[in-house]
């Protein structure tokens, strides 16, 4: 029994893509490693930081939900609060 001399030519047509897909997600698997390490690094992981931007959002949302609330233009008086 005898190959048919097409079956190489499948076989490397078939495989070509797995192999660059694999080769894909393994660059991007070692990069992720390094983006982890990166963003434990950053300032954000900060406990006092946290508590100051959360205290913002929280004027944020008071401010927004009294615009929500009354029909007056909020945008053109002047506004209690500080950040």
């Amino acid at each position: 029994m005898a190959l048919d001399p097409r079956w190489p030519l499948a076989l490397f047509r078939g495989a070509a893509p797995i192999a660059l897909g694999l080769m894909l997600w393994v660059a991007i698997a070692g990069g992720e490693q390094e983006r982890h390490q990166t963003l434990k690094a950053q300032p954000e992981g900060n406990a006092a930081i946290l508590a100051d931007r959360r205290r913002h959002n929280e004027l944020v949302m008071m401010a927004l939900r009294e615009a929500a609330q009354t029909d007056d233009n909020v945008s053109q008086r002047q506004v209690p609060w500080r950040k």
